[in-house]
């Protein structure tokens, strides 16, 4: 390995499809608003829940923390798939056929709507289709192929079996499934927002929710960051973690992992199609443009968030990867994203509880936001509209945790009571020495603050403690950010929200002076 292509580390993280796509700018909501459905979250799944009801004649508002389609959406891969991993034979000897069948139709459903949403409005967002291929170089794995494939054809999917993929990686085994599909998520989006505005929709941005309560009559009430509350019948929370929690046991379900991209620039002419590993840590591969310039998208490394190994090394991890695979010319574009998982795999889609009448959350996508954004979509238009959907039975929220995810539940709420207690108990190092670029964690008197010192020495120091549930942050090194290692909320090194659930940032270190003697005067 070439260590000289380390270098491509010292440029920023920055998103290939914000990037090449212009930014937006909607107001900031300065009055009370009374409207059918709000809609908390403004990226993919937000945009096309608004599309999907504002089609059934309903008054609806979106609004959005910070900028429409700047988080997970605009760090995806943005593949258009059915292929979700080893999904489908799982789910037929797990909860059975009827159900796996649901969770099939809905997605490839999914992938002809988004089509037929482009087509029909004439959306210039480089759709393109694509054959879909998961591939394994170990012989552990035929099996799971040869079953995934059989049970993927029962349901009605075209899949079939690969002995060979299009570049230099030698597979034992591998699955193709037809009719799948890519895009650029931000080009196809922003045209949908153009399109909810000429549909008198309202957007609002930089309108962070910070407060749900239930009114009279089953309605809500939605108090903002700024005071401003909004009076809606009904409410979707489509902001990729739940920020809302009450009687539902969200944070007990869910959890967060991040993984990491490259947009490399290579001498070999990318062959098509869309790829994925079984072995872990996974690697993907899928081809994109901008203009006459050819990218390939790499990515992998998973981890859960705010836990781990030094950041950096995971983009290192893929570096080396891409190196083997490929003649690296350049690698313009890095980024990272996190993911909302699910112990069983399959998203929560639907009702929140039966306890709360018109309130619907859309979480828990794994990998797999383009499809499920969708698929929440058509669900919760049917629901809201109709009162009930054919799809709704596999995704619904309040189903009870199937017995192969029944560890997964015991073994990630034990973590995150560990990372809790850990944080609270560690001893970070009494050495502040910083070099500009660098954030550390030090502790004075028993209080835990963070640290970084930018590129022109000024410090910036903020409480470590998440201000969502008390966990303690931890840095993240290639990200610039303060990251929680228990529900996933990420921080700028001013303390402000990157991520949820957490809805309040995080509070200036009341050490401040001590701290700045202390580094600066090297004690």
């Amino acid at each position: 390995m070439n260590t000289d292509r380390y270098k491509y580390l010292n440029k920023s993280p920055e998103s290939f499809w914000i990037s090449t796509t212009s930014k937006t700018n909607y107001p900031i909501l300065n009055s009370d608003l009374d409207v059918d459905i709000a809609i908390v979250g403004g990226g993919m799944t937000g945009l096309l829940c608004a599309y999907q009801l504002r089609l059934e004649g309903f008054n609806i508002v979106i609004l959005e923390a910070d900028r429409i389609i700047t988080g997970t959406t605009a760090f995806s891969t943005a593949k258009i798939t059915s292929q979700h991993d080893f999904i489908y034979d799982k789910l037929i000897n797990s909860v059975g056929e009827e159900l796996a069948s649901q969770y099939a139709t809905a997605n490839e459903i999914a992938i002809n709507e988004i089509k037929k949403i482009i087509d029909g409005n004439n959306i210039d967002c480089q759709f393109l289709e694509q054959e879909a291929f998961i591939y394994a170089q170990q012989d552990a794995y035929i099996k799971q192929i040869e079953n995934e494939i059989k049970a993927a054809s029962y349901l009605g999917i075209k899949a079939s079996f690969v002995e060979e993929i299009p570049f230099p990686i030698k597979i034992k085994a591998g699955l193709k499934f037809e009719n799948q599909a890519q895009f650029h998520p931000r080009k196809f989006l922003l045209s949908i927002a153009e399109i909810l505005q000429k549909l008198n929709i309202q957007i609002y941005e930089q309108t962070r929710v910070v407060e749900l309560e239930k009114h009279v009559m089953d309605s809500y009430i939605l108090t903002t960051n700024n005071g401003n509350t909004v009076a809606a019948k009904k409410v979707i929370i489509a902001s990729h973690y739940p920020f809302y929690n009450k009687h539902a046991m969200y944070y007990t379900r869910l959890y967060q992992e991040r993984a990491y991209a490259l947009a490399i620039k290579a001498e070999e002419k990318y062959p098509g199609g869309m790829y994925i590993s079984v072995e872990q840590p996974t690697r993907s591969l899928r081809g994109t443009t901008n203009g006459d310039e050819e990218y390939i998208l790499v990515v992998g490394e998973n981890h859960k968030s705010g836990q781990g190994e030094p950041t950096n090394n995971h983009y290192k991890n893929l570096i080396e990867f891409a190196d083997k695979v490929f003649t690296i010319k350049d690698i313009p574009y890095r980024w990272s994203t996190q993911d909302v998982m699910t112990m069983d795999s399959v998203p929560l889609i639907g009702n929140y509880s039966s306890d709360f009448n018109n309130l619907y959350i859309a979480t828990g996508f794994k990998k797999w936001g383009m499809t499920s954004s969708m698929v929440s979509a058509m669900i919760l238009r049917d629901l809201i509209s109709k009162g009930k959907s054919p799809w709704q039975d596999v995704f619904d929220p309040s189903r009870r945790t199937i017995a192969a995810s029944a560890k997964s539940f015991v073994k990630e709420n034990v973590n995150v009571a560990g990372q809790l207690i850990d944080g609270k108990l560690e001893n970070p190092s009494k050495k502040i020495r910083l070099k500009p670029g660098e954030g550390k964690i030090v502790k004075i008197d028993g209080d835990r603050s963070g640290v970084y010192k930018d590129e022109n020495g000024d410090l910036h120091i903020v409480n470590t403690t998440c201000t969502h549930m008390g966990c303690e942050l931890n840095w993240n090194e290639a990200e610039k950010s303060w990251d929680c290692p228990c529900h996933g909320s990420r921080f700028n090194i001013d303390g402000e929200i990157l991520t949820g659930p957490a809805v309040h940032q995080l509070s200036k270190d009341k050490d401040v002076n001590i701290i700045k003697k202390l580094i600066n005067e090297d004690f």
